[in-house]
């Protein structure tokens, strides 16, 4: 491990630090996991990630999982958490909260070179569902109110191709927040609800979750068997959340990390798979400005 990170390390000192402070320390690095998995299949899913963290910043390095998307994006509003994954609507509103909170740094990019995703409407195979019209008058599940695929980008589309609400009893029979893509996965795996959306890239098969996304983690997991699943409805593109960091962080700190996730699937691509949520090619850089059409949509559900 030491060798590599070295050779990250001689990577982002090459590329300058002109102007650095290089009296800037940090005592520790915090890493905020949304929520999507139980807490434990984050922490073993990022453990490798943490240990390459502390291994190259040269301080403990700890994983926080809180139970909601909104633990995640308190703690970098409140400067608890130094850097997370989030998914577009997340990093809208953090932004929308405070502007100078975090800078979008990384995106992680597709098998095919996109950096977009899909929130997917699905159900049990054997329920007979198969469209969103078979899903008039029954249940329905969203993920997490901060969650883009799990619900601001449905809540957008599906009522207009429905010509109602989102609302319990308009449309669907019941609309109900099930905690997280993995819990929406179960719901409906277990019938508590009929139909429900989680986020895949949309790419490769069906039967494996396709490439990347909850689908997939789940049926890595063995949670569920995708055979027993079918796709009823899919979103336009989205794109895919930024990796953002502290804005007050150390730009020392900063460039370090970006060169460690720039690496990651180069130096070891399993963990890169548990990091990327499945398939992918690795990271590109981003910005703000790729997520401003979800920062408006997001203002027009406030």
């Amino acid at each position: 491990m030491k060798k590599t990170l070295a050779l990250v390390l001689a990577t982002t000192t090459a590329l300058g630090t002109a102007g650095f402070a290089q009296d800037a320390e940090i005592s520790e690095f915090r890493i905020g996991i949304l929520g999507g998995e139980n807490a434990q299949d984050r922490m073993t899913s990022n453990e490798c990630f943490r240990a390459y963290t502390e291994e190259l910043l040269g301080v403990p390095t700890k994983v926080f999982t809180p139970a909601d998307y909104d633990g995640v994006i308190q703690g970098l509003l409140g400067g608890s958490i130094d850097m997370a994954w989030l998914g577009a609507s997340a990093y809208a509103k953090t932004h929308l909260t405070d502007p100078d909170a975090v800078e979008p740094v990384l995106v992680k990019v597709n098998v095919d070179g996109s950096y977009g995703y899909h929130s997917i409407g699905f159900a049990r195979k054997d329920s007979g569902i198969t469209s969103l019209e078979d899903l008039q008058g029954k249940v329905f599940g969203f993920g997490d109110p901060n969650s883009t695929s799990g619900y601001l980008i449905p809540s957008i589309e599906i009522p207009e191709m429905t010509g109602s609400t989102m609302e319990s009893g308009e449309y669907f029979g019941e609309v109900k927040f099930t905690g997280g893509h993995e819990q929406t996965i179960v719901a409906v795996s277990n019938g508590d609800v009929d139909g429900g959306v989680t986020w895949a890239d949309g790419l490769g098969e069906w039967e494996d979750g396709y490439n990347s996304g909850a689908l997939r983690k789940a049926s890595d997991a063995g949670l569920v068997d995708m055979n027993e699943l079918v796709e009823i409805w899919k979103s336009k593109p989205i794109p895919e959340g930024p990796i953002v960091l502290r804005t007050e962080l150390p730009e020392r700190v900063k460039l370090d990390m970006v060169g460690l996730m720039a690496s990651l699937p180069y130096m070891d691509a399993d963990c890169a798979y548990n990091f990327m949520a499945g398939e992918a090619l690795g990271m590109m850089p981003i910005n703000h400005d790729a997520y401003i059409s979800i920062i408006e949509a997001r203002k027009s559900k406030m």
